[in-house]
């Protein structure tokens, strides 16, 4: 590869991750999505998910404390999260690898027709009553699923949008749970003997600076929305990623 191609290739790399972080900024989910999809005009799947260990971390940390309610949070979601580490740790110790071969476009359709019925302005809406054991239940299966396809955002994401959080809340819950499933598959993957190398996880690092610098732009932009408009593009983004992990499991 030319000196030419490579920093085409690095500037390609640099403009997906800014505008994958300027997603994430703005629905508060998404930047697996929009870097691999586009990484992978340029590159192999594996190489593209590679790249995304240290912009997705640390922008699910930034979302996380970016929020105004950490504490409060943590103390009404705590069952949850346990569970979701519980969930990720038995079922990838548990489950054989091929038990659930189309486990990936099962659950983007689901996440599709989530996102359709929200968009048609149907809502969910969790009890207060029911939060002290529904909590504990949706960790386990959300840290299932994520064992089992390194994905996080069924059933967790439909079950704090059910909260009814305004949307700075529902963004640094989102960012809570996703720090807490990614820490949570890290260390089964490690466990399992799957570490990543220092030169991918030196390539990934470089990633980081526009990641973070789109999702700031993001940030700044939603601060800016009203809380409708807010809801369609969260939605909106919810079926692009549904719709993404469909096709990817039937590929």
């Amino acid at each position: 590869m030319t000196m030419d191609a490579i920093g085409t290739q690095a500037a390609f790399i640099g403009l997906t991750f800014l505008l994958a972080g300027f997603v994430k900024g703005v629905v508060g989910l998404g930047l697996p999505t929009v870097a691999v999809g586009m990484l992978g005009l340029v590159m192999p799947p594996a190489q593209a998910a590679a790249l995304l260990v240290a912009p997705s971390m640390v922008t699910n940390v930034v979302q996380l404390f970016s929020g105004p309610r950490f504490g409060q949070l943590m103390q009404r979601l705590w069952p949850m999260l346990v569970a979701i580490c519980a969930g990720t740790w038995l079922c990838a110790a548990w489950v054989p690898a091929g038990m659930m071969t189309h486990a990936t476009s099962a659950l983007g359709l689901a996440l599709v027709l989530y996102a359709v019925a929200g968009l048609a302005a149907v809502r969910l809406v969790v009890p207060a009553g029911a939060q002290r054991w529904l909590g504990p239940l949706i960790g386990l299966v959300t840290g299932g699923i994520t064992a089992v396809t390194g994905v996080f955002v069924i059933p967790a994401v439909p079950y704090l949008q059910g909260l009814g959080l305004d949307q700075e809340r529902l963004v640094q819950a989102l960012g809570l749970s996703f720090t807490v499933s990614t820490i949570a598959l890290a260390v089964s993957l490690a466990m399992g003997g799957s570490l990543l190398h220092l030169p991918v996880l030196s390539a990934s690092a470089l990633a980081l600076a526009p990641a973070l610098g789109g999702m700031f732009l993001g940030q700044w932009l939603r601060h800016r929305i009203s809380a409708g408009r807010f809801r369609k593009l969260f939605f909106c983004g919810l079926l692009v990623l549904g719709g993404e992990l469909a096709l990817r499991g039937l590929s």
